[in-house]
């Protein structure tokens, strides 16, 4: 947890755990009656994840997915799910428009903006790829970025984040994927985003180690 802020007392005010925690909901989660559900495949993100809701337990399992880009292809990994059980989901759809029920979300996470390295981390970890993209030709190597998710208006959404962040982050326009839509960085944007969005995050611990690990290395693989 943060040692500035520790647990939030209120899970709708804005703090660093709370911004990353809706974050990672939205990308990879729900908001259903009298529960809140998110979903990650790292243990201890997962772990964190429950500690900053005040979750009681973590639901472990082994979930064949589809591959983001592809539908055709799956994969079997470990699912770790963290439930909260109560009425907060309907006070987050109310306060944050995340989607409720199945309906459509209004998206409205600007109250978390005060923190949105953790909130941009939350959802690049719910619903972001990263790959290292070896050079063709005279090309050189990559590192790839890009959201990936059924629903339009949240990709806008990051967009929108992605856009007034300090560091430049150009991106493409939405693109139709076998699992919904997507956009990816520009190759030469994607460094320094995967830096500033991990910077600080060994002082607070919100982050899933998997995920940060495998963007660290693709970028000193093209930058050494």
């Amino acid at each position: 947890m943060s040692i500035e802020t520790g647990t939030p007392d209120d899970m709708l005010a804005s703090h660093p755990e709370t911004a990353y925690f809706w974050g990672r909901v939205a990308a990879d989660g729900e908001c259903e009656r009298d529960c809140v559900t998110v979903r990650t495949n790292d243990e201890t993100a997962a772990r964190r994840l429950a500690a900053v809701a005040g979750a009681e337990q973590v639901d472990q399992r082994i979930r064949e997915r589809d591959y983001a880009h592809d539908t055709s292809i799956t994969r079997r990994e470990e699912e770790f799910t963290v439930q909260v059980f109560g009425s907060l989901a309907d006070r987050a759809s109310a306060a944050l428009g995340l989607p409720y029920d199945g309906e459509i979300g209004g998206y409205r996470l600007d109250a978390l903006r005060d923190h949105e390295r953790e909130l941009l981390r939350g959802l690049l970890e719910g619903c972001g790829t990263v790959c290292y993209k070896s050079a063709e030709g005279d090309g050189d190597d990559a590192v790839g970025v890009s959201f990936v998710h059924e629903d339009e208006h949240l990709l806008r959404t990051v967009q929108t984040l992605l856009d007034d962040m300090p560091v430049d982050a150009p991106h493409g326009d939405l693109s139709d994927a076998s699992s919904g839509y997507w956009f990816g960085l520009d190759d030469d944007a994607a460094p320094d985003f995967g830096r500033w969005v991990y910077e600080g995050s060994d002082d607070t611990g919100l982050f899933a180690p998997s995920r940060r690990r495998k963007l660290r290395q693709s970028i000193e693989r093209v930058e050494p």
